[in-house]
């Protein structure tokens, strides 16, 4: 049976001996597991943001970042849906990682989604 960690595709971030524990975790873990599942975290802030704003679609770039911001920010049940659907794909291993520090995880996964989002609303 797979193993969670072979659906991911191995990114080329330099990891070096000055690197922290949470950095490095971020880097070999929570960033391919963003990548894996970057269409659905779009498809389900696509659905969301129409849902809230009808012709979110129309809206400038600007306000759509702004409401990607305020969002993800201020809803907490959209945040705990993507972090659910983050920390789902990790392996019981990584878990022990991530419970520990999973507050200041959160956080890194968060802003990384926000960030993803917005760069995906800019093209």
């Amino acid at each position: 049976m797979p193993d969670k960690t072979d659906l991911r595709e191995q990114l080329s971030i330099p990891v070096s001996g000055d690197t922290s524990d949470t950095q490095a975790f971020q880097s070999k873990t929570l960033r391919p597991i963003l990548k894996l599942q970057n269409e659905i975290y779009h498809m389900l802030f696509q659905n969301y943001a129409v849902s809230k704003i009808s012709d979110f679609n129309s809206l400038t770039t600007e306000k759509k970042l702004s409401f990607i911001d305020q969002s993800l920010r201020k809803d907490h049940a959209l945040r705990n849906i993507f972090i659910g659907m983050t920390v789902g794909m990790l392996t019981a291993e990584e878990m022990k990682t991530y419970i520990p520090d999973k507050n200041i995880f959160n956080k890194r996964i968060i802003t990384m989604i926000t960030e993803r989002l917005k760069s995906q609303m800019e093209k």
